[in-house]
């Protein structure tokens, strides 16, 4: 079995849905598709969408909702 790394090309805060009132794009163990959003990166009220980058079976995230995180930082795995 083999991951890949979803890591966040921004320092700022990580979001897994685009509005508090709206599910998150996707929940640990959920299929993702290359180009499916997994989350947002806001940086100064600008906001960055993340995408999966591979298909894969399954995605955990490794990052809370509104946790800060650093540019580099891996926010998820996807299992391939």
């Amino acid at each position: 079995m083999s991951k890949h790394e979803i890591r966040s090309p921004l320092p700022g805060t990580f979001y897994r849905s685009s509005a508090p009132d709206v599910p998150p794009f996707k929940s640990d163990g959920d299929a993702v598709a290359s180009n499916e959003a997994i989350g947002l990166i806001e940086v100064m009220k600008t906001f960055q969408e993340i995408q999966a980058g591979v298909a894969g079976g399954s995605i955990r995230f490794l990052v809370d909702n509104e946790e800060p995180v650093m540019a580099g930082q891996v926010i998820a795995e996807v299992v391939l």
